[in-house]
């Protein structure tokens, strides 16, 4: 166990919604509790549930102020009291979804004599104490860069294929939005040997990644209607599968309505804003079409980031090639205008990349 009051480090806060965050350089790190693990960050990813609490887009805050971030990877510099999963110099995968260690709540932070409050786990700092359930040992041959991905978009979006959705050879699958969520998803489902494997987005280098992940189509929703498209591509029928990552209630009941009758699933782990709702039609209910939402994929990530790696050191999951930005910790207001502009997939903040 260490006494870390006197680490000081930089990270970004969030002290307003709406609000730009705001990077402070003189935060003090806080001791180690039991069942806690101090991080060094390497790097960080963006996702939309960073959006979405930046820009308000859940409803009241009452944790203000934050600090935010749930995918990294780092170098574990020193445990607390009853932490056995990982040890001092270790290099860890960090992710939002419950594994195996003590569930600690989050650590107060400490800026002069202002209080900063942070998550069982946070990336947007230099160094993090995160519970020792959020932790993973990296698995060899996963560089630091990729290893983000294995704290969220990897284990959603894979994990909604593998535990949820499972499909058997020959399906018809439709992939609404190609987030880092959404084309690991894509990556999943062509290992599944699927008849066709359609991938919708609004932004063309997104459908051209799609492409070469194993897409068999791609739509343009500003150009089409990606329901009729979808039905006509699958002889009026319908897929057997979609999966939505896209964030919008709107995508949600395309994804719904695009599946077929008699059995078609759609599973959606995305979550549009506070008050928004989906509208369904009950017939299509009761004439067999399925919809159930995802929480984390069904993951474990002690389970499921080891298998995960296996998949991409045999090269059957090429994610780095979802990895199109880097940004430094300074610039993270940008990464989120990036994301929310769609101009990225999954920004990457490189904090220490030395670490790696």
């Amino acid at each position: 166990m260490t006494s870390s009051t006197s680490l000081r480090m930089m990270a970004a806060v969030l002290y307003s919604p709406r609000q730009p965050l705001r990077t402070e350089h003189d935060i003090e790190v806080p001791a180690l509790a039991p069942g806690q693990v101090l991080v060094k960050l390497a790097y960080s990813g963006v996702c939309q549930s960073q959006l979405m609490e930046a820009r308000g887009g859940r409803g009241e805050d009452r944790h203000l102020p934050h600090l935010l971030g749930h995918e990294g990877s780092g170098v574990v510099q020193a445990v607390g009291e009853g932490v056995d999963k990982v040890a001092a110099g270790e290099k860890v995968v960090l992710g939002w979804i419950k594994g195996r260690g003590a569930d600690v709540p989050g650590p107060r932070y400490r800026r002069g004599g202002e209080l900063i409050n942070a998550g069982a786990v946070t990336t947007f700092n230099e160094y993090a104490v995160v519970s020792e359930n959020r932790c993973v040992a990296l698995p060899e041959g996963v560089p630091m860069d990729v290893a983000v991905l294995f704290g969220c978009a990897l284990l959603t979006g894979a994990g909604m294929v593998a535990h949820e959705v499972d499909p058997p050879p020959g399906s018809t699958i439709a992939v609404f939005g190609l987030g880092g969520i959404g084309l690991s998803a894509l990556m999943a489902c062509s290992l599944y040997a699927p008849k066709q494997l359609i991938a919708v987005d609004v932004a063309s280098d997104k459908r051209t990644l799609a492409d070469q992940f194993g897409a068999t189509a791609t739509l343009d929703p500003a150009a089409c209607d990606p329901v009729s498209e979808i039905r006509r591509l699958t002889g009026g029928q319908g897929v057997d599968f979609s999966i939505e990552a896209a964030g919008f209630a709107r995508t949600i009941e395309q994804a719904f309505e695009s599946v077929r009758r008699g059995g078609g699933l759609c599973v959606f782990a995305s979550h549009p804003r506070s008050g928004e709702h989906i509208t369904l039609e009950p017939h299509e209910l009761i004439a067999g079409k399925r919809i159930k939402g995802s929480w984390g994929g069904g993951s474990d990530p002690d389970r499921d980031i080891p298998r995960f790696a296996e998949l991409y050191r045999a090269g059957k999951l090429p994610l780095e090639k979802l990895l199109s930005r880097r940004y430094k910790l300074d610039d993270i207001n940008i990464a989120l205008d990036d994301l929310e502009r769609r101009r990225v997939g999954r920004p990457l903040i490189a904090i220490d990349p030395t670490l790696s």
